[in-house]
């Protein structure tokens, strides 16, 4: 799997981006995604996430990830793709400045936080979602299984 990360912040240690290229990895191995997958992750501020939120989803506020996925895993999606084709999962988007926020009000590292948030919105960009308690307890479920077996629990 190719992970593209991007740091708007200029404040992402590198071994923040070489935990979590691991972690996306291990979380694409766990949920069957083809080692020829394609994700960008981009670290922003609380600023340009709350312009981002606000222009994609209509909140005027911060928050804490965005994904934006490009399949729909749909029959004629993946006969236009074709098999050589590396499968381009879409893009996740962090906010540096509420991760931190965050990792203190939780009382875990920053690197717990991140790793959420990446693994989160990854799930997000293979069709995983929390509109419903059903849902929402599946999803939830996987992020702590494999942050779990990755090793990064609370």
């Amino acid at each position: 799997m190719h992970i593209d990360f991007q740091d708007q912040t200029r404040a992402v240690a590198a071994d923040y981006i070489d935990l979590l290229q691991r972690l996306i990895i291990f979380a694409g191995e766990k949920e069957g995604v083809a080692s020829a997958a394609e994700v960008s992750v981009t670290f922003v501020s609380n600023e340009q996430i709350t312009e981002i939120n606000r222009n994609y989803r209509q909140q005027d506020r911060p928050t804490d990830v965005i994904s934006f996925a490009l399949q729909e895993n749909t029959a004629d999606e993946t006969e236009i793709i074709g098999k050589e084709l590396p499968l381009i999962l879409g893009d996740i988007i962090v906010s540096l400045d509420k991760a931190k926020e965050q990792a203190e009000e939780y009382g875990h590292s920053l690197e717990r936080e991140l790793g959420f948030l990446a693994v989160h919105g990854f799930l997000h960009l293979l069709g995983y979602d929390h509109m419903n308690q059903r849902d929402e307890k599946e999803m939830f479920g996987k992020q702590e299984h494999i942050l779990g077996e990755f090793g990064l629990e609370r």
